[in-house]
């Protein structure tokens, strides 16, 4: 017992270690403070009313009418039954946000390391080189916190993976299986699909070694193993991934049936994402030295460069005073590469960089191959429309690539393999395996190559433009003093770029000067990881701190509450009627906070409302605003003065048409909308049995409750009728009930609801119900419980196992 006390102290002390460092690092946790992104501000606001709902009535709503005139909240942070990995998610992310994040990046990674046989110490540093990665940092800053949340867990699937092929069977299997369903219920599948290509290149590293070894029975029984556990964890997440699959059909990640633009162009027919959204933010290959050089291509779009720049006495000289001056120039757009929006750079590290080229030299076997390819493809990947046939033929022949945007963030893979090839330089360096020449040789090579790159770029550096793609945009909106302002702007961005140059050719040498005296036994082993320690923390923690700091921290309560109502606001919530909201002044989830808006924030909107919206709405088209039962719009004054505009024209909650007006595509019924009488008629694609109606001045249909997942309403008329509501089509979980009724309804008017309704007094109801939930569920529970008898089974195999070797 005490000899495996001492056997885990290490591992106890290091973790403590990963807790504290993670506390310090977002220290203003400590005093109550909760750190300000942009992107969980607009979740807030897209979420409010599902949370409010669950506070209220003690169950969940599955849909949601404040945004985007409706939606399922699948994507908005929907609680499931059974989903019991969710509660061992929440019990590893016991520290305050988002010091979680950054210790589960930490220990994730030290246990990979462990798992490939590193000593704890090397371990441990391996684990801040990952953690720091200013990427990782970045995302957590501005409020990616899915994709950090699937990041995190990348490494621990690896762990499972690589423990299996060291037949370590049962550990490896059940590693996999619960790390896996903690990946997928971090609810980021872009970036599970990135872990799922590096685990492809993996596994075809560990195909080849395994032939060549003549150990292919291994290989495929690990593999069939691994599949087992993929399935599992995929079982413990059936909920969200089934929900997800059904939604993401309709969705604009789905196949549109339009097939032309607004402006009435022919648009590209795919099944996934358009090409150009997709490759927006493309890498640009220069780029790629932001990876070894912090601000190579001028650092994010809002940098701080301070007093002694030429855009702070730019602004001096045209009359600013100092404060103005220095206020101006927290927030100069430096960046000069060719992706529309850069927070910071995607900076590794240059000590990190050095490590691992040092690595390439000293590492042999499958362990390079699976990184260094992983690095390649996440690299290549990264650079999207700058290298057009690499992309393309991923968007049109790789299943599920196209599902995707911003192909940028794959460099998460090239993020995490490099620092684990970087440590395990250090490992070769240790050992004794190679003899201290081709140590030296190494050394020598490594020296030129990344001292070398960062001497021929101060050499060569007048060979740079410096010209940044909004450049033309700056001279126009600064008029006279434009020409000015760019020249100052250009001045910034060779100062930076000479500055962090010399920097990371001083960390090279330091770097290179450790490892020449550990070899000349001038440094014992435990020094030279110390030396690299400070050399990393301080190369990735500066660069980090520049762009995540105190500053990002805010109260609890501006975080928590982070919009206020202004008087458009005010005076619409005195209306105690159903309705909707457009807000023309503020883009993003403002509006949905305090209303059912036709606007929000989401990367995965409804495919057919996002056109409508592209088609009608964005142009103002009153009619669809009256059919979406819009009943104000806040817009501002010619002096800036926000007013609700009261539309007293809208069709309402619902109401009976005389015509129901079928037409042969989609193309017709969008583009049809732009003249329609939709109060009197409707046009729909489906096949409606009757249509036309008589409507008489008498008939009524009015809403008698209103919930997000629940409407009544209450229809009087003395003909057969047919109703629109103004509630968005969704067929996967809205029901309808005349008196009780299961009844069929219609998608018409491309995107609402209708119901052929008897004549007479009834009562009719929509309830969203989704199957899918019922489904998942039980499916989720079937696979926690097999789980729970996996691990107890396993657990005695274990202890059998060890017992029988003890005997």
């Amino acid at each position: 017992m005490q000899a495996s006390l001492k056997k885990l102290l290490p591992h106890i002390l290091v973790s403590i270690g990963f807790i504290v460092i993670s506390l310090l690092y977002f220290n203003p946790v400590l005093s109550g403070k909760q750190i300000f992104q942009s992107d969980i501000m607009h979740y807030i606001g897209m979420s409010k009313q599902q949370n409010d709902f669950r506070a209220n009535n003690q169950e969940e709503t599955y849909w949601t009418n404040s945004a985007f005139g409706g939606m399922p909240t699948y994507q908005l942070g929907a609680k499931y039954p059974h989903n019991y990995i969710k509660s061992l998610d929440s019990a590893l992310r016991f520290l305050p946000r988002p010091a979680d994040y950054l210790f589960l990046y930490f220990l994730g990674f030290y246990i990979l390391l462990l798992t490939l046989k590193v000593d704890f110490k090397l371990a441990a540093l391996g684990a801040l080189a990952f953690g720091f990665s200013t990427y990782l940092i970045i995302i957590l800053g501005v409020g990616h916190n899915s994709k950090a949340h699937a990041i995190a867990y990348m490494p621990l699937v690896l762990s499972g993976i690589l423990l299996t092929f060291q037949q370590k069977y049962v550990l490896g299997f059940l590693l996999t299986t619960v790390a896996m369903a903690l990946e997928i219920g971090a609810n980021h599948f872009q970036m599970t699909y990135y872990l799922m290509l590096l685990v492809i290149v993996l596994g075809i590293v560990y195909l080849i070694d395994a032939y060549k070894k003549k150990i292919l029975p291994h290989f495929f029984k690990a593999v069939g193993l691994l599949v087992v556990a993929v399935i599992i964890s995929v079982g413990l997440n059936a909920t969200n991934i089934m929900a997800t699959q059904e939604y993401v059909k309709e969705s604009t990640r789905g196949k549109s049936e339009i097939t032309i633009n607004p402006d009435g162009t022919a648009k590209e027919v795919t099944t996934g994402l358009d090409k150009d959204y997709i490759t927006e933010y493309s890498y640009g290959i220069l780029e790629t030295f932001n990876l070894y050089i912090p601000r190579f291509m001028g650092g994010g779009n809002g940098e701080d460069v301070g007093k002694d720049s030429e855009i702070y006495k730019f602004y001096t000289n045209i009359g600013a005073s100092p404060v103005e001056a220095l206020n101006e120039s927290k927030s100069t757009p430096t960046y000069w590469g060719k992706q529309p929006i850069v927070e910071a750079p995607a900076y590794i590290g240059a000590v990190v960089l050095f490590l691992f080229v040092f690595a390439l030299f000293l590492v042999k076997g499958r362990l390079k191959w699976w990184l260094v390819g992983g690095t390649i493809l996440s690299l290549l990947l990264s650079y999207g429309k700058n290298l057009d046939f690499l992309t393309n033929f991923f968007i049109d022949y790789v299943p599920l690539y196209n599902k995707f945007r911003a192909v940028s963030s794959i460099q998460v893979i090239l993020e995490l393999c490099i620092p684990i090839l970087a440590i395990f330089g250090l490992v070769r360096l240790f050992n004794d395996f190679e003899g201290d020449d081709k140590k030296l040789k190494a050394l020598k090579y490594t020296a030129i190559i990344t001292g070398g790159l960062a001497v021929l770029f101060l050499l060569f550096k007048s060979s740079f433009s410096f010209v940044g793609a909004n450049d033309g945009y700056y001279r126009q909106v600064y008029g006279e003093y434009g020409e000015s302002f760019v020249r100052a702007l250009k001045d910034d961005r060779k100062a930076m770029f000479t500055t962090d140059t010399l920097r990371t050719l001083v960390l090279v040498l330091l770097s290179a000067g450790t490892i020449f005296m550990f070899l000349k036994k001038k440094l014992s082993e435990k020094l030279v990881v110390v030396v690299f320690a400070v050399l990393i923390v301080f190369d990735l923690v500066s660069v980090d701190r520049r762009y995540v700091n105190e500053d990002n921290f805010v109260s609890s309560i501006q975080v928590n509450k982070p919009y206020s109502a202004n008087e458009a606001d005010l005076e619409i919530m005195k209306d105690t009627t159903h309705f909707r909201v457009f807000d023309v002044t503020s883009g993003a989830a403002r509006a949905s906070y305090f209303h059912n808006s036709l606007t929000g924030y989401h990367a995965a909107k409804l495919g057919r409302y996002n056109e409508l919206f592209d088609f009608h709405i964005a142009r103002n088209n009153i009619n669809v605003l009256n059919m979406l039962n819009t009943k104000y719009i806040i817009a501002d004054d010619d002096k800036g003065n926000i007013f609700p505009y009261e539309n007293e024209d809208t069709n309402g909650n619902a109401w009976f048409v005389s015509e129901v007006k079928q037409v042969g595509s989609a193309n017709e019924e969008l583009t049809g909308l732009e003249s329609l009488d939709n109060k009197n008629i409707a046009i729909t694609t489906q096949s409606i049995p009757k249509r036309n109606f008589t409507v008489d001045s008498t008939a009524s249909i009015s809403i008698t409750e209103y919930k997000p997942n629940y409407l009544k309403y209450k229809s009087n008329n003395i003909n057969d009728g047919f109703a629109v509501f103004s509630e968005i089509y969704y067929a996967d979980g809205w029901q309808a009930f005349i008196d009780g009724k299961a009844v069929p309804h219609y998608r018409v008017n491309y995107v609402l609801r209708a119901l052929e309704i008897p004549k007479g007094n009834h009562t009719i109801e929509f309830k969203f119900e989704p199957k899918v939930i019922q489904t998942g569920s039980s499916i989720a529970l079937a696979s926690s419980i097999l789980l729970g008898l996996l691990i107890l089974g396993g657990l005695f195999y274990e202890f059998k196992y060890k017992a029988k070797e003890s005997a």
